[in-house]
């Protein structure tokens, strides 16, 4: 079991030296801060590399850079058959078989995914010892295609979705997860550790899920890509939802490739999941054959641009950006708003409301969890308010408990509207106007300082379209403001996952924007 934080109030670190990510362990042949898959595919085809040592390196890391040093405070949980499952991953390539890219390459999962051997808690303590008997079908598909699975990542408890004032990335059973980049800054939620993990290389890969901005946010603040699939594309059975409109799982990475490369291993068709039904006959086997560096060249890009406006600093790098692609040979539409734009937010959080307690409830059930209700959970925080509400409450399920029935025409108006406001009259409508190939804003704005007494401080984000609309979006690092990472998104139509991977891919070619994290602990005035 992985060593957990033993505060739970955030430790701003003054006393950290650290300013740059250690070297590799010894005898590795990778910086693995900066390795890619199909690099280390290369190696174990090669014979240079085991499984097995590969993930002996990535735990050799998360116990240096999560455990002591910075204490990133990530992972939440090592899968205690990571070893023996590299093992027989190696035995099988000795054997000639090789499952495909993500054979015998470690994969970490947000803590809100179902993998025998560990638990799956969501960050609560009142599900710390929750054990499910059968992985979610994406690990189930992970498995087959390969992946060793590392262990789970931290999230901001119950995927954000318990206070108005929460801080992001903070949990009962995690405590706080902490921004590579600087140290007292905030990662974003709610897929914190993802993020984090992945910019820090404690793994090369990481599976986020989000339901407003939970892969997108955490991705940009952290440096690395993120793709929000279409809902439907990746089955949401076995992951502790909040909305079955808007759930989605994801991949994280440092580079546009290797979350190709994951998305293909997350998407299939699942009997236990209905929104996959529609999704069965858009399902791509290897979404990196869209990696095309030059597909920027005559591609019609449009600017959202009452998305953007909130940071002076952000929007420096946005024009840069839109810059790039010009040069690129994209034709850019600016601006390209959406024709709905502010008008779907209180609709999708009406939803939210809504669904959250009968598609909670009925994964406790199929889990076996100890806790059954959302009345029994919110007396279990109350119960153990001194760790659980010593921050902030839990305001959201209160609201959400006295939500009715699905069949209340409260639900089912405010479940249209979102839906046709942010996809058919907002994104598609933007889209059909100017004959684009994609829509583009400002992810989010930098990192802020970790806050539990005031809470998270957003400045703005364009990511909420896609959120409520269902449909596919890719951050990508564009750049930097005072050392911390600014992210573009790319958003398009249902199931355009394949062109806004070439485009994320094309731009990421282009700008080549990335840096490393440093583990600063502070920035100084």
């Amino acid at each position: 079991m992985h060593r957990l934080a033993p505060c739970l109030l955030p430790l701003l670190l003054a006393a950290c030296a650290h300013e740059a990510v250690p070297p590799p362990a010894a005898g590795s042949p990778f910086a693995l801060d900066d390795a890619s898959v199909a690099e280390l595919q290369a190696a174990m085809r090669d014979g240079r590399l085991s499984a097995r040592q590969l993930t002996t390196l990535y735990l050799e890391r998360i116990a240096a850079l999560d455990d002591d040093g910075p204490r990133l405070n990530a992972v939440i949980e090592i899968n205690p058959d990571a070893l023996a499952e590299a093992e027989r991953l190696d035995a099988e390539r000795t054997a000639g078989r090789v499952r495909g890219p993500l054979h015998g390459i470690p994969v970490l999962l947000k803590d809100n995914i179902d993998a025998t051997g560990m638990a799956n808690s969501a960050g609560s303590l009142a599900l710390a010892e929750h054990r499910p008997a059968r992985d979610a079908h994406l690990v189930a598909r992970l498995r087959e295609a390969g992946a060793v699975i590392l262990g789970k990542t931290n999230l901001s408890e119950w995927a954000n979705f318990r206070s108005t004032r929460s801080v992001s990335g903070w949990s009962g059973r995690g405590g706080q997860t902490r921004n590579p980049y600087v140290l007292d800054r905030n990662p974003c939620g709610s897929s914190a550790g993802s993020g984090v993990a992945v910019a820090a290389g404690l793994a090369p890969l990481a599976v986020g899920t989000e339901t407003n901005g939970s892969i997108i946010c955490p991705a940009a603040v952290n440096g690395v890509v993120g793709i929000k699939p279409t809902v439907g594309l990746v089955s949401r059975h076995g992951i502790i939802p909040i909305s079955p409109s808007q759930d989605t799982a994801g991949p994280m990475a440092q580079r546009v490739a290797d979350a190709a490369a994951l998305l293909g291993a997350l998407a299939g068709a699942d009997p236990r999941d209905p929104a996959t039904e529609a999704a069965e006959a858009h399902l791509v086997p290897d979404y990196t054959a869209f990696l095309d560096a030059d597909a920027l060249r005559g591609a019609r890009i449009g600017v959202m641009r009452k998305a953007m406006g909130f940071h002076s600093e952000v929007d420096r790098v946005m024009e840069a950006s839109i810059a790039a692609l010009r040069v690129a040979g994209a034709e850019i539409v600016d601006p390209a708003d959406l024709p709905s734009h502010g008008r779907f937010g209180k609709h999708a959080f009406e939803v939210l409301l809504y669904e959250f307690r009968p598609a909670l409830e009925d994964y406790l059930a199929d889990s076996g969890a100890p806790l059954r209700t959302l009345e029994a959970l919110m007396a279990f925080n109350t119960a153990h308010a001194e760790h659980e509400l010593r921050w902030f409450g839990q305001e959201l399920f209160e609201m959400a408990a006295k939500k009715g029935p699905l069949t209340e025409a409260a639900y089912l108006e405010a479940r249209d509207s979102a839906r046709r406001l942010a996809g058919r009259e907002g994104i598609d409508a933007a889209m059909d106007a100017h004959r684009l190939d994609a829509l583009l804003t400002t992810a989010v704005g930098p990192a802020w300082p970790i806050d539990p007494v005031n809470g998270d401080h957003f400045l703005g984000a364009g990511y909420s379209a896609a959120a409520v609309a269902g449909y596919p979006s890719i951050t990508v690092p564009a750049g930097e403001v005072h050392g911390l990472p600014v992210g573009v998104v790319f958003i398009g139509r249902a199931f355009s996952e394949p062109r806004l991977i070439a485009l994320a891919h094309a731009f990421e070619q282009a700008t080549r924007a990335r840096r490393p994290p440093r583990l600063l602990p502070t920035l100084a005035p």
